[in-house]
Parts: structure tokens; sequence; C-alpha cells
């Protein structure tokens, strides 16, 4: 005979049974904000889609044809797409190999606090900081100055970029950018070439004042500015006060040849020899080339990329973070025991570090995507007005829409259930994982 089951101490199954209840209670202020917050906002956006612009009339499903034929909308969905592929792939990458790196170097945690400061700083700041740092003038833009910089100490600039031939002068623009005269030179015949089109404060230290060429042998000639200070003055003559340019380079070329070379000295006279009699003189593009200020960041090619790196730069430190803290229960048995039999660091560390590490890799990845598919703030401090459009988003979309002009909230409503579309996917395979890895 089995013995009598034993019932429950008083007042257990009461606790039991009331259970739900209680939990039902607890949660109600929480479900009470996500109806407000979250599912009556979702709700009345699908609703008001389906309005016209003041929402007065019913349009069905005007608005998100409306939608798909925008040519900016299409951008913002590439440009989505190409966020949501580059911006976390590259950001876990540079966390993987931070995390990993700082494990091996005594100042590690320093180098960790650097990196993950910039998650303290907002993303307004964080536009305007790099709205400055890709300005185009290498004054101001501190990228453009570092590859300016860069750029010039291998390839000296020209000293006097802009500059042309006064009009009536002898010379003629020829290939490349440069300036041939129409006649041959001759010995004891001057060579006058007046230039125009410089500052007179941007020349170059050590000029002097302009003077004919002496008498002697060789073509002889001056190259120099052809503006007087305070006005008057004749075209085309060496008047006083008037600069000489030096430095500039004189070619003798016959039959598309150059046979003689020389350069202007502080006055800006040049002498060339007996062999360039006959031949004509041509003043090279090298001596008026543009100095070179830099790459454009914010033009249409590489905006999106500059406003990417911008967000690599604040995100990197949270991806380092999470993985540093997986990598901190990582089995160094397994480590030491690969290296025991043989295996390199790299082999360690793609055939055991990230294996291990891929459960962690996945939570920033699909963290950051479903961040990067509402990013707006970058995108609108960022991109300058001329080539916003170049680097649309859907958030920024809606917002110009609804708010920013559009004055359009039909459209706008139905650009955000776009979004929210876009971003259920993620969601729902997060909270699988989630499920999946609480089963484990």
């Amino acid at each position: 005979m089995a013995p009598p089951a034993r019932r429950p101490p008083a007042g257990r199954g009461r606790v039991l049974g009331a259970r739900p209840w209680v939990a039902a209670l607890f949660l109600l202020p929480a479900l009470v904000l996500l109806g407000a917050l979250v599912v009556y906002p979702i709700g009345y956006s699908v609703v008001r889609s389906l309005f016209d612009a003041d929402g007065s009339r019913f349009v069905g499903a005007h608005n998100y044809g409306a939608v798909f034929s925008d040519p900016g909308t299409l951008t913002a969905i590439r440009n989505n797409a190409i966020w949501v592929v580059v911006a976390p792939s590259v950001t876990t990458a540079l966390g993987l190999i931070f995390a990993v790196l700082t494990e091996r170097v005594r100042w590690g945690t320093a180098f960790k606090l650097v990196v993950f400061m910039p998650m303290a700083i907002s993303m307004l700041a964080s536009g305007i900081i790099f709205r400055l740092v890709y300005e185009q003038d290498p004054a101001r833009g501190v990228a453009n100055a570092v590859i300016t910089g860069v750029h010039d100490t291998f390839a000296e600039a020209s000293a006097y970029p802009g500059a042309r031939p006064r009009p009536g002068a002898d010379l003629a623009p020829s290939d490349g950018g440069g300036y041939t005269t129409r006649t041959a030179a001759r010995p004891g015949s001057p060579a006058l070439l007046p230039l125009v089109g410089i500052a007179p404060g941007k020349l170059p230290s050590g000029v002097a004042d302009a003077r004919p060429p002496a008498a002697g042998d060789g073509v002889r000639g001056t190259v120099w500015l052809d503006f007087t200070p305070g006005g008057g003055g004749a075209p085309g003559v060496i008047d006083h006060g008037e600069k000489g340019l030096k430095g500039v380079t004189v070619q003798a070329v016959r039959d598309g040849r150059v046979v003689a070379t020389a350069k202007t000295g502080a006055d800006g006279t040049f002498t060339l020899p007996d062999s360039a009699a006959g031949a004509r003189l041509r003043l090279p593009a090298a001596n008026f080339a543009t100095a070179y200020d830099g790459v454009d960041w914010l033009g249409p090619a590489l905006v999106t990329p500059s406003i990417i790196g911008a967000y690599v730069w604040m995100w990197a430190g949270f991806a380092m973070v999470l993985i540093a803290a997986g990598l901190a229960g990582v089995p160094r048995e397994l480590l030491e025991a690969a290296r025991v039999d043989g295996a390199g660091e790299w082999q360690v560390f793609r055939r055991i570090t990230v294996p291990l590490l891929a459960p962690v890799l996945v939570v920033v990845a699909v963290t950051l995507m479903i961040n990067v598919l509402k990013i707006f703030d970058l995108v609108y401090i960022i991109a300058p007005g001329a080539t916003q459009n170049d680097a649309m988003v859907l958030a920024l979309k809606l917002y110009l829409t609804s708010f920013g002009g559009g004055d359009d909230q039909g459209v706008g409503s139905a650009i955000a259930v776009l979004l929210l579309l876009l971003v259920l996917p993620v969601m729902v395979f997060n909270i699988h994982r989630i499920r999946r890895e609480t089963r484990r």
C-alpha cells in the first residue's frame, strides 16, 4: 500500500495559486508604459500611414507607393543597407582586435579607457567634432591637415598657384596647363613674360623688384608680376615696384623637345644657353599647380563612408568592452594546450578564440545592426546640405518628410512603418537567440 501523499505546508498552496496574479500586478505598470510608449505609437503610425498629408482623407496604400517611387527614399534604403553591412562588421572586428591585443600589454586598461571614452560623448557632440575633422580647408580640418602635410613632404607645392599670363602677352596656353610663347626666342632680344593672378601678399619671401635682363650671351628674359601696387603702370612693361617671380622654371622647346631649362632669380630674370635660340619658351604647369587641399571627405562619393568612420570611432569601445568580458571567460587551458601542440598565434586566434567568442560576437553585431538601422544624429549633423541627399538614411528621411519641411506625416508614417519592418527581423533573430541561450 502506497504511503499517503504529503500535504504542503499551510498557506503554501495559496501563495502558489496566487502567484500569476501577483506577477501580473507587478508587471502592470511596465505593461502600461509599454503600451503607451511603444504599442500605441506603432498602431497610430500604421493607421496614420493610410491617410493623406494632413490626415483628413483616407488614401490607402498610396503613401507606400509614394515611398518606393521617391528616389530620395530609395537612396536612403541603399545607404541603410550599406550601414547595416559595413558599420557593425567593422566595429565588431575592431572591438575583437582591441580586446585581444589589450590582453597582451601592461597598459591595456588605459588603452581600453581611451577607446571606450567616445561612448561618453553624445551623438550630437560627436557629429560636431567630425564635421570639423572633415572640413575641406586644411587650416580647419584635421584629416586634410594631416593628408596635405604628408603630401607636401613628398611633393613640392608650386609657388604661384593659379597664376596666368597678362592678357595681350606673348604667352598662350599649352598642353598640360602650362604656357608657351607664340614667337621664338632670339639672343639679344629680351623675353618679357608678365604674369597676373597672384596676390602681392602671397609672394614667397626673398623676391626682389623686377628688372629687365642684363645684356649678354644666350637667351635672356624676365618673369614678373605685372601689377603695380597702388595702381598705374603700363601692361607688359616692367614698372617701378613690380616684383620678380623667383624660382619659376623656364624651358626652351623645339619640335616638342626641351632643349634647355633655367630658373628665375629673385628679380625674375633668367638666362638660357645659345642652344635655346629659335626655340619657344614654355612655363610648365608645375609652376602654377594649385595647392593640394586634401580629400573631399563630405563630397557625394565619400560622405557615407566618412560618417560610418565617425560611428565606428564612437562604438568600437562598446564592442571592445563586451568582447573583452567574453574573452575573460575563455578557458586558458585550451589556448595553452593549442600552443603546446604547435599552433601559432594566428591559428589559436582563428580556430579557438573566435569560435569560443562567437556568441558574444553575434550579440555585439546584432545590437549594432539594430542601432544603425535607426541612425539619424550623425548623418543630420555631419553631412552638409549639398550632399545630405547622398548620405540620406531612412530615419533622417522620416524626419525631413514629416517635420523638416516636407509637412507630409502620411508619407512620413509610411517610412516609419517601413523602418519598423526592417528592424523586426533582426529583433526576432535576437529574441530567438536569447531563448536558445537560456535553454542551454
